[in-house]
C-alpha cells in the first residue's frame, strides 16, 4: 500500500523557463503550463510507489513553476492538476490521475490499462460519461528527471546535401533483433543500432542517413494487449522529449537519454545521419474515450483540437481518435521545443513528419503558410536540419503532395504509385513515368524547390515490402486481428501468376527482374531516394501490409536472407554505388531538356523511342506506350559543385521495357555518343550485363520484356557529319545502317513469352488528361479527386486505372506492333526540329521532364497505419 506525504525538504521559486524537469548540477527546476489549473500539485515518486507533493504557488504566464535543490537526476515525478472537470465544456481536470510531465527528459513504469486510468465511468450505460475518481498511481508511468550533461567529445553533424543523400527506413528493434552479431543483450536496442556490424553494414551499402521510426516515447494501448500483441509501429506517442525507453539496453530510470546520444555520436562519427520519424499530429490518449495520463488532464482544450460546437468530441484528423491543437500557442510551442531539443540535445540532423497536412490545419482546410510552417521557416535551428513531410493526412483536402513550402521535402506518393504502375504494365504511365524519373518538377517547381524536394519512394514501411510487392495482388493480415479489415486493399501490386511463394522458375525470375527493375527506376531516378528495411535482402511480411501490431520476426528484419539474397543485396550495392559515383544521377536543379529544336550538344537531357529517334507528342500520347529511351548528357550540367567548380560526367542511355515482350532498341545516332557499353542489365541476378560487349551508335540492342538496360558513354560523340546528317534526316533518309541487334540476357529471355498466362490484376482506368509541353513552372499539377481513406493513411486521389490490354490476345496486332516500336510516330521525324519532336524543354529550366500524358490518377497505397 502507498501512501501521500506533503513534501519537508526546502522549495524555491524557480524558474517558468524552460518548462519540464532541469537539473543543474545541484538541483532540479520544474515547470508545467496549464491554462485552466486552479492548484497543481508536483509528486514525487519513490522507488516502492510512496509519494510526496509539492504545492506549486508560483505562476508566471501559465506556467507553474518551482525548484527543489535536493532532487537528483533519477528522482521520479508526476504531476495532479486541480481544475474544473466538464466533458461537455472541453475541460478535463482530474487530480485523481497522476499526470506524466509532457516535457520529460524520460520515463519510468507501465500503463496497465487499468480503470483508474479513465475519469469517466467505463461501466456506464452511455460510453464517456459518469465519474471515475480512483487513483491512478501505481498504474501510471512516471516521468523522471534526467542528467542532461553528457561527452559529445567533437561531434559534428554530417550536413549532406539533399542530392547525396540515400535514406535507409528503419526501425530500431526490427533492425537488430535477429543480427548475429549483435549480441543478445543488446538486440532491440540503440546500443544495438550502434553496433559495430550494423553500422559497417550501412556504410558498406551506401547509405548515408538512417530514418528511424518513432523513438518518441509511446504506449501499448489496451486493445492489442488484449489480441496478445503489441504496438510495434510506436506511432502513439506521448513523451515527445523522451527516447523510448524499450528500446534502452540501460534500463536504469534516464538510461536511454544517454544510451541514444551515444548512438547519434556514432553515427556521424560513421559520417552518417540520424532522422527521426515523428508524431506531433497527435497524442496517445485518444478520443474522449481514452484515458487521463497527459495533456487532457492538463488543458484538454489548450493541447487539443474540439470538435467546435461539440467539446466533448475530439477532431480526428488522423485516424486515431484526437489532433493537436496547432492554433493554440503552447501546443506549437510545445512541438518548436521538442524539435530543438532533439537538435540542440540529442544531435539528430531531421525529421519526417507524420500525417503533416494535420500540422497545417489552422481552420479546416490545409494552409500552407499556417502558423507552424512561419515558426519552422524563421527558426534559426529547426530550418536547418532536414525536414521531410508525410504530404497527407485523413481529413478532407489532406492529400498536399507538392503543395508544401520551398523548406520542406516530400514523401512523393505520385512517385511511388507511377513507377508501381507502370512496372506492372498499366497502360497510359508513360509520360508520367518519365516525369517522376526526372524529378517530378510538376510538383516541385512552381514554388522553386528543385528535385531533391522529392523523397522518391516504392516502398515504406506502411504496406508492402518490395518482395511481397512482386508477390501478392492482396493483402493477407489476418494476424492483425481485424479480419483482414485494416491495411489497404488498393496497393498497385502483382504476384506475377501465384499469390504468394512458389516454386515455379520462371515467376520466381520475373518476380526478381521486377525488383531489379523498381530498384533501378529509384536510385537512378533525379530526387532523394529512400529504401525500406530489408528491401535490398528480399524481406518478406507475407503479404501484411500492415505490421504495426506484428512486434515479432514477421516484422523485423531477418539477416539470414541476407545469404539467401546476396544476389539482390550486391545488386542494390552496385546501384547506389554508381549514383554517388555520378553526378548525372545526383542533379540539383531540374533538366531543362531544350529549348525545343535547339542543338543536339546543349541537351541535357533527350527522350528517344525505340527506334533512336526523338521522341514525339503523339509518342507520350499513346496509350500503349511502355518503352522509350533516356539519354543523360554528362557534359550539359549546368550547376556547379561545391567549389563552384564546373561538373563533368559521364553520359549514360537508360532503355525501359514493360511490356510482356522483348523490343530491338536502336542506339541513337553518333552525335549523342559514338560507343557505348552495357553496365546494367535487370535481367541478370546481379544486374550485370551477360555480355557487356561494346555497341557503336546506331547499333542494335534486344531489351527483354519487363526489364531496364542502362548503358554507359565510352567513346564521346562525333559531330564531324552532323549537319550533313541533320540535312538527310530532314530529306528523309534512314537513320540507321541495318547492323545486327545484340541479344542481352538471352537466357532470362523467355519468361515473359507466356504473357497471356501470367498477367497484371485488373483495374478499372481513368484518363485524367495530359499537360502539353512548356514550362512546368506554368502548368498546374493534375487535377485529384476528393480523398477517401480508411484508418490513419494517404487518401486514395483517383479511381483504378483500366484491365492492361496485353491482357487479351485478340486484341494486341495494333499494340503489339506499336510497343515494339514504343512509338506512334515515323522514324524519319527531325530530333531537333521544334514542330515534330517533344523533348519538352524550355528556357525556363525546370521542363526537363516530359509531362504528365495521359496519367492514370495517384490513388496512393499508403494505408490504415492503425497507430491506435
Amino acid at each position: 500500500m502507498t501512501t501521500a506525504n506533503e513534501y519537508t525538504g526546502q522549495v524555491w521559486p524557480g524558474e517558468s523557463y524552460p518548462l519540464g524537469s532541469t537539473y543543474d548540477g545541484a538541483g532540479t527546476n520544474f515547470a508545467l503550463f496549464s491554462n485552466v489549473a486552479e492548484k497543481v500539485e508536483l509528486c514525487l515518486i519513490d522507488e516502492a510507489g510512496n509519494e510526496q507533493r509539492v504545492n506549486m504557488v508560483e505562476v508566471d504566464a501559465y506556467v507553474w513553476h518551482c525548484y527543489l535543490p535536493a532532487i537528483q537526476p533519477g528522482q521520479r515525478y508526476g504531476y495532479r492538476v486541480h481544475g474544473p472537470y466538464d466533458p461537455g465544456a472541453g475541460k478535463r481536470c482530474d487530480p485523481n490521475k497522476l499526470l506524466v510531465d509532457p516535457y520529460a527528459r524520460a520515463y519510468d513504469g507501465e500503463f496497465d490499462g487499468h480503470a483508474s486510468l479513465f475519469s469517466y465511468d467505463i461501466h456506464a450505460e452511455h460510453p464517456g460519461t459518469g465519474r471515475n475518481e480512483d487513483d491512478s498511481l501505481g498504474h501510471t508511468m512516471t516521468s523522471v528527471v534526467i542528467n542532461p550533461f553528457f561527452d559529445w567529445a567533437d561531434d559534428r553533424a554530417p550536413k549532406i546535401p539533399y542530392n547525396e543523400t540515400v535514406i535507409y527506413e528503419t526501425h530500431v528493434k526490427g533492425t537488430t533483433m535477429t543480427h548475429p552479431d549483435v549480441p543478445e543483450e543488446m538486440r532491440g536496442t540503440y546500443a544495438g543500432m550502434a553496433h559495430p556490424s550494423v553500422i559497417e553494414y550501412f556504410k558498406d551499402l551506401g547509405v548515408t542517413a538512417i530514418e528511424l521510426m518513432p523513438v518518441h516515447q509511446f504506449l501499448q494501448d489496451d486493445r492489442l494487449r488484449d489480441l496478445g500483441l503489441r504496438n510495434y509501429w510506436g506511432y502513439n506517442t506521448f513523451g515527445f522529449f523522451a527516447p523510448h525507453k524499450d528500446y534502452a539496453a540501460n534500463q536504469q530510470p534516464g538510461g536511454a537519454v544517454a544510451e541514444f546520444k551515444s548512438m547519434v555520436r556514432t553515427y556521424h562519427e560513421a559520417g552518417m545521419e540520424v532522422i527521426l520519424d515523428v508524431v506531433y499530429n497527435h497524442t496517445a490518449e485518444g478520443n474522449h474515450l481514452g484515458p487521463t495520463i497527459c495533456f487532457r488532464g492538463i488543458d484538454n482544450e489548450a493541447y487539443y483540437r474540439l470538435v467546435d460546437g461539440d467539446p466533448f468530441h475530439y477532431m480526428d484528423y488522423t485516424g486515431t481518435g484526437n489532433s493537436l491543437n496547432v492554433r493554440d500557442p503552447h501546443s506549437l510551442q510545445l512541438i518548436l521545443d521538442s524539435l530543438r531539443y532533439w537538435i540542440t540535445e540529442m544531435h539528430v540532423d531531421g525529421f519526417r513528419f507524420d500525417l503533416a497536412s494535420t500540422l497545417a490545419r489552422e481552420f479546416n482546410d490545409v494552409d500552407r503558410l499556417s502558423t507552424f510552417f512561419d515558426l519552422v521557416q524563421q527558426d534559426p535551428v529547426v530550418s536547418q536540419t532536414k525536414l521531410i513531410a508525410e504530404p497527407w493526412d485523413v481529413g478532407e483536402g489532406g492529400y498536399q503532395v507538392g503543395n508544401f513550402p520551398p523548406l520542406w521535402t516530400e514523401w512523393n506518393g505520385k512517385y511511388r504509385d507511377t513507377v508501381r504502375d507502370f512496372w506492372r504494365g498499366e497502360p497510359a504511365t508513360l509520360g508520367e513515368f518519365a516525369s517522376r524519373l526526372t524529378g517530378s518538377s510538376d510538383l516541385y517547381a512552381n514554388n522553386d524547390r528543385r528535385p531533391t524536394a522529392s523523397i522518391n519512394f516504392v516502398t515504406a514501411h506502411d504496406g508492402f515490402t518490395l518482395n511481397d510487392l512482386v508477390s501478392y495482388n492482396e493483402k493477407h493480415n489476418m494476424a492483425n486481428g481485424e479480419d483482414n479489415r485494416d491495411g489497404e486493399s488498393h496497393n498497385r501490386s502483382w504476384n506475377h501468376g501465384v499469390e504468394g511463394p512458389t516454386d515455379d522458375e520462371d515467376i520466381l525470375r520475373l518476380r526478381g527482374r521486377q525488383r531489379r527493375n523498381f530498384l533501378t527506376t529509384l536510385l537512378l531516378s533525379l530526387g532523394t531516394p529512400m529504401l525500406s528495411h530489408g528491401d535490398e535482402m528480399g524481406r518478406t511480411q507475407n503479404g501484411n501490409n500492415n505490421v504495426y501490431c506484428q512486434d515479432n520476426e514477421l516484422a523485423w528484419i531477418n539477416w539470414q536472407q541476407l545469404e539467401t539474397n546476396k544476389d539482390l543485396h550486391e545488386f542494390t550495392r552496385r546501384l547506389i554505388n554508381i549514383r554517388q559515383s555520378h553526378p548525372v544521377f545526383r542533379r540539383r536543379r531540374f533538366l531543362s531538356g531544350g529549348p525545343l529544336g535547339s542543338d543536339v550538344r546543349d541537351r541535357d537531357i533527350a527522350w528517344l523511342s525505340p527506334d533512336g529517334t526523338m521522341m514525339t507528342q503523339d509518342d507520350w500520347d499513346f496509350y500503349f506506350g511502355k518503352s522509350m529511351m533516356v539519354y543523360f548528357n554528362g557534359d550539359a550540367i549546368t550547376e556547379n559543385d561545391m567549389r563552384g567548380q564546373e561538373i563533368v560526367d559521364d553520359s549514360f542511355l537508360m532503355m525501359f521495357n514493360a511490356h510482356y515482350e522483348e523490343i530491338e532498341f536502336t542506339l541513337p545516332p553518333r552525335y549523342l555518343g559514338t560507343k557505348w557499353q552495357l553496365l546494367i542489365d535487370t535481367t541478370e541476378a546481379i544486374g550485370y550485363p551477360a555480355d557487356a560487349a561494346i555497341i557503336d551508335a546506331a547499333g542494335k540492342l534486344i531489351v527483354p520484356a519487363r526489364s531496364t538496360m542502362v548503358l554507359k558513354q565510352v567513346e564521346k560523340p562525333d559531330f564531324e557529319h552532323y549537319e550533313e546528317e541533320k540535312e538527310q534526316r530532314l530529306a528523309g533518309h534512314a537513320l540507321h545502317d541495318g547492323a545486327e541487334p545484340v541479344k542481352a540476357a538471352a537466357a532470362d529471355a523467355d519468361v515473359d513469352s507466356q504473357a497471356a498466362e501470367v498477367e497484371a490484376p485488373a483495374t478499372v482506368h481513368q484518363d485524367l488528361g495530359h499537360h502539353l509541353g512548356g514550362d512546368a513552372r506554368n502548368t498546374a499539377p493534375l487535377a485529384e479527386e476528393e480523398p477517401g481513406t480508411d484508418g490513419e493513411s494517404e487518401p486514395e486521389t483517383a479511381p483504378e486505372t483500366a484491365p492492361e490490354p496485353e491482357a487479351t490476345p485478340e486484341s494486341e496486332p495494333k499494340a503489339a506492333s506499336a510497343a515494339a516500336r514504343g512509338t506512334a510516330a515515323a522514324a524519319e521525324e527531325d530530333p531537333d526540329a521544334g514542330e515534330t519532336t517533344s523533348d519538352i524543354g524550355t528556357t525556363g529550366g525546370a521542363a526537363g521532364d516530359p509531362k504528365t500524358t495521359g496519367t492514370t490518377g495517384t490513388t496512393d497505397e499508403t494505408g490504415a497505419k492503425k497507430k491506435k
